[in-house]
């Protein structure tokens, strides 16, 4: 699930599916998990689709069929019947998928597990190779090409519960994700933000980002355009589960490992800090894989005065096992690296984690709450 990009594709093939330097794959064939020949009701989309000129990023409704070698006759009249061109579809960390736009019958499974909804034509990306992407992504975007947009939900909203990071390898369990009026109805007990328009990139979710506090006293104060978008449409803080972790601009990423070092007195671990690209380890006491270290607290305050004290695993995890009774924990934020261009923060998924987050598109509003969302996803069915 990706709430920063629209395109929802799965691996596609009747053989195989290249996975390139993906994270937990390496470069090796896959299976693809759907062969459109193998399906009746699949169909490619044609260049003529709003959702072909989305994909291929067109100012011109002409380009994609004229890519598709239609006649002028056919182009004017909007009406030829080719298929739309490949794409190649990137990310923000500098992923590629290449496919082609397919439609085909999804059936959506409701809380009762006897309740299903048949959405015909629903457009997605048949996808034949990526390059550093995992087999699969579910674009949760603002644009007409996302699933909430083509389920009907941008009207309503969704709320999801991304379980902590130990469960990451457990296929018996799952984060629980609600779309529609469930997700965001009786839900005025939580913290909300305002969410935020950004006019550079419309589709994306936006929230404004006042403050950190450390260890519940100290302040840091941050610049004003991590909650506001200058006259290009630059700054904001982007909400974004498809970014592993939460990263600011300088110099407020550098400021907040000082007061962090300024308070942490554990040893220093520079070899990790090396080894990982992190900017602050530590070495912290631990006892029979129970971490016994006081480290400071973390909280960020959004708009509306709404206060999020993380859960210390969101943000200092362990990236070595225990020796001598201490571990490395690092500090898995991370300074932004794309200047003044595009947002100016981004709060990523590791930061989510045992969070119940709201995006109430209806209210225009993202809430947020603790939550253990392990036992949430029992609580759901969600566990085998």
């Amino acid at each position: 699930m990706d709430t920063g990009s629209d395109l929802t594709w799965v691996p596609c093939g009747n053989i195989s599916f290249d996975c390139m330097d993906c994270d937990d794959y390496g470069k090796y064939k896959l299976t693809a998990t759907f062969s459109p020949t193998r399906s009746s009701s699949s169909l490619r989309d044609l260049c003529t689709s709003p959702f072909c000129i989305d994909i291929h990023s067109s100012d011109n409704d002409y380009d994609p069929c004229t890519v598709a070698g239609c006649s002028m006759s056919t182009l004017v009249k909007g009406a030829c019947p080719r298929p739309c061109p490949s794409f190649s579809y990137t990310y923000g960390a500098g992923g590629i998928v290449v496919g082609s736009l397919t439609r085909d019958t999804l059936w959506v499974h409701g809380g009762n597990s006897s309740a299903t909804s048949e959405i015909s034509n629903f457009c997605f990306g048949c996808v034949g190779s990526t390059y550093r992407e995992p087999i699969g992504i579910a674009g949760f975007g603002r644009g007409r090409l996302s699933l909430p947009s083509q389920l009907g939900f941008l009207e309503k909203g969704f709320s999801h519960c991304f379980l902590a990071f130990k469960y990451a390898n457990n296929p018996n369990i799952t984060s629980p994700l609600i779309l529609g009026d469930l997700a965001v109805s009786s839900k005025d007990y939580l913290q909300f933000t305002p969410m935020l328009t950004s006019p550079m990139y419309p589709n994306f979710y936006y929230i404004g980002l006042e403050a950190i506090t450390v260890a519940n006293s100290t302040f840091i104060e941050v610049p004003s355009s991590l909650r506001a978008f200058d006259p290009e449409g630059n700054g904001g803080m982007l909400i974004d589960s498809g970014t592993t972790y939460t990263h600011l601009p300088e110099p407020l990423y550098s400021g907040l490992l000082s007061v962090l070092a300024s308070t942490i007195t554990y040893p220093r671990s520079t070899e990790h800090e090396d080894r990982t690209g992190f900017g602050l380890c530590y070495m912290v006491p631990c006892l029979n894989n129970i971490f016994l270290d006081d480290l400071p607290a973390i909280s960020f305050r959004f708009l509306s005065n709404v206060t999020i004290t993380l859960p210390k695993e969101n943000y200092f995890y362990a990236v070595s096992p225990p020796k001598n009774s201490t571990v490395a924990k690092c500090l898995l934020i991370q300074a932004m690296d794309d200047g003044d261009y595009g947002p100016a923060g981004v709060f990523g998924n590791f930061q989510q984690h045992n969070l119940e987050v709201v995006y109430d598109l209806e209210k225009k509003r993202i809430g947020f709450q603790p939550m253990d969302c392990a036992s949430y996803a029992v609580s759901q069915g969600l566990h085998a």
